[in-house]
């Protein structure tokens, strides 16, 4: 994979699609990772096979609520801090920076961390998405630790979390951000190149710049949502994926609870009739239900999309009136495990109904 400034954007939008309404606004993470490619240059992207079993890997993300990422964006010396900090606590240097989600600012504050540091970025991430919280990462479900980890506010001001369950490391974690402001940068799950190969869901940065493509090219020729969706077809993970309703939205209930953008958003029909269709989110989009009937649910994913360009809106975008539709696609294997579902299936968000995969409720999904 071989990026440029010119396919930051496709990048970022493929990105903000996989990101199911969550991770931050990709327009302030592609700016800031511009800037940062402009000053450092662009790093290199290597696949997980081109790292050495006992390599050291960091990642590095922004952590708080979507609704004041979009107002406090991170600095580069933030960046910076939390990384070297984690490296004297662990008393290794890191060799590449990885994504922990590949989803709206969180993709493209990698970019920004490898090009500053000089390393190395890696092709994959934690989630094949975005999720809320630290411990719903493929990393933790399979035994990595999430901590040592380092959460660094604009300030410079440093809090180091050392616990040996990742949950525990997410509710620290999250108090902390509450107390910065709810905008701040993180570094953990400190990991060798073994794992990331054995546990990482791989290329994702390569098929998020494919969505991008896809999408810009296919407005280009007149129907960017059916580019998508037959790019998303041909992909190792996103094979199942439907376009669930086509509407405009009557109402929206958002709100900045807990360290969290929470909230639920109705969708009428275009066509005046009662046909309804409903979207609930905590970050991301966790459940969408038709006429009562649930037809997507997490961790499948979920994204709101505007209905004439195909660009994804986030949770924090969404608004009163908005024409849009609702895109649903299956999430990596690795996702859909007994284990993974423990972690970040729908029990997890408070949803009382278990997890049914997107072509086992919607039959018409080849």
């Amino acid at each position: 994979m071989k990026l440029t400034q010119e396919n930051l954007k496709d990048l970022a939008d493929g990105a903000a699609f996989l990101a199911t309404g969550g991770g931050g606004d990709p327009y302030l993470g592609r700016l800031l990772a511009q800037h940062a490619v402009a000053e450092f240059g662009m790093p290199e992207v290597i696949p997980a096979s081109a790292l050495g079993d006992d390599d050291a890997v960091f990642t590095s993300a922004m952590f708080g609520a979507p609704t004041v990422l979009v107002e406090k964006v991170a600095s580069g010396e933030d960046i910076d801090l939390s990384i070297r900090r984690l490296a004297e606590v662990v008393g290794r240097q890191p060799v590449a920076i990885a994504p922990i989600e590949i989803g709206g600012i969180n993709s493209m504050v990698p970019i920004a961390a490898a090009a500053r540091l000089g390393l190395p970025l890696v092709d994959c991430d934690g989630m094949g998405r975005a999720f809320p919280e630290i411990q719903m990462v493929t990393f933790n479900v399979y035994g990595v630790s999430a901590t040592p980890a380092v959460v660094v506010d604009e300030h410079l001001e440093t809090v180091i979390i050392e616990t040996h369950d990742a949950k525990r490391a997410e509710n620290l974690a999250r108090a902390a951000a509450v107390q910065m402001g709810l905008s701040c940068m993180i570094s953990c799950y400190p990991l060798t190149g073994r794992q990331v190969k054995d546990f990482g869901v791989h290329d994702t940065l390569s098929i998020a710049l494919g969505i991008g493509e896809a999408r810009r090219e296919g407005a280009r020729q007149g129907d960017p949502i059916d580019a998508m969706l037959a790019y998303l077809r041909q992909t190792r993970y996103y094979n199942h994926t439907k376009v669930l309703f086509d509407g405009k939205i009557t109402d929206l209930r958002r709100e900045t609870k807990g360290g969290y953008t929470i909230g639920h958003c109705e969708i009428a029909a275009l066509d005046g009739s009662d046909d309804a269709f409903h979207l609930e989110f905590q970050n991301e989009n966790l459940v969408a239900r038709h006429n009562g009937r649930t037809v997507a649910i997490v961790p499948d994913l979920i994204t709101a999309v505007d209905r004439e360009t195909g660009l994804a809106i986030t949770t924090e975008a969404l608004k009163y009136g908005q024409r849009i539709k609702v895109i649903a696609t299956s999430a990596a294997p690795v996702m859909r495990t007994p284990e993974a579902l423990a972690i970040f299936g729908p029990n997890a968000f408070g949803l009382d109904e278990a997890f049914v995969p997107l072509e086992v409720l919607n039959k018409d999904i080849a």
